[in-house]
């Protein structure tokens, strides 16, 4: 018997003992579950990864075609089990989503239904994690969602703050059982990838990682310099690798009309030696120059 035709039978069994409100609201339920699962399966959107593995304490929907009666969500154990009706305990940790269905196909075709159309989709994710420390709006521990990538965790810590480097640090998990953040330089030979998150968020080609489980984005807060004299909004800023000193005026509000630009000077640290370097508007500032604009003279 077909599991059409199962259902068929079922529900003409019932028809006697069932009122019309009951039996429609069962015809409905039935066309609906039918609906989600053609969704799933014909839409490239709307399915997830089929590489993601099931871990202790998610949640998968589990959709079987015209048996409403076993559609719904179920948790899976610490232990990697769950409890699925008719067949029992079955085990889906450890497993891919398409894996766990092609077990669930087997099971309920031995015996119980012939050709069962089965379809199973996340609903929680809880056993897979990353983290996102540092210059982030909400740094903490993130679920891990099927496919995530790295500008994905740092939309979903908020993004970045105004005192942020432009660069991530992906720091790739060695032990799947830490409990928290290993940050760079913590884990001895942990290895440590530097992502440009500007040219990532404005789509210029730099890699946008797939992370795994346990995996720890750090974003470091910017190199900073401080910018004195003339200039609207004396104080310090944070800058990039290639800050230029016309770029750092412009951070502090530019040069005032009684600046000098032609005698801007930077004090810098070089080799626990304070120097004073007179510089061009096109020079590259480096972390903690101390950026002078004198008064000019009349």
């Amino acid at each position: 018997m077909t599991s059409e035709g199962f259902g068929q039978t079922a529900l003409m069994s019932d028809l006697s003992g069932t009122s019309i409100p009951e039996l429609l609201r069962r015809l409905v339920c039935g066309v609906v579950l039918a609906i989600a699962v053609m969704l799933v399966m014909t839409d490239p959107a709307a399915a997830q990864p089929s590489e993601y593995v099931i871990g202790p304490q998610d949640g998968l929907m589990v959709t079987v075609l015209n048996q409403a009666e076993l559609s719904g969500t179920y948790n899976v154990e610490a232990d990697g089990t769950l409890f699925f009706p008719l067949v029992g305990s079955v085990t889906a940790g450890g497993l891919t989503i398409r894996e766990f269905e092609a077990e669930l196909i087997r099971l309920l075709a031995d015996g119980f239904f012939d050709e069962p159309q089965v379809s199973v989709v996340v609903e929680a994710y809880r056993s897979q994690r990353v983290f996102v420390v540092g210059e982030v709006r909400s740094p903490g521990t993130y679920p891990l969602t099927a496919g995530m990538t790295l500008i994905e965790a740092v939309a979903s810590a908020g993004s970045i703050t105004a005192a942020a480097s432009n660069e991530a640090l992906l720091v790739l998990a060695q032990d799947e059982t830490s409990e928290g953040p290993t940050l760079p330089g913590q884990q001895q030979g942990a290895t440590v990838i530097s992502v440009d998150v500007e040219r990532l968020q404005s789509g210029e080609g730099a890699r946008n990682l797939v992370l795994h489980d346990g995996d720890t984005i750090y974003v470091p807060r910017a190199d900073t310099v401080y910018i004195f004299g003339e200039v609207s909004a004396p104080g310090e800023y944070p800058i990039r690798k290639t800050t230029t000193v016309l770029q750092g005026l412009a951070l502090a509000g530019g040069v005032t009309d009684f600046g000098a630009t032609n005698r801007i000077r930077v004090i810098r640290v070089v080799d626990d030696e304070q120097q004073d370097i007179r510089v061009k508007l096109n020079d590259i500032m480096q972390p903690g120059d101390t950026l002078v604009v004198p008064k000019r003279f009349f």
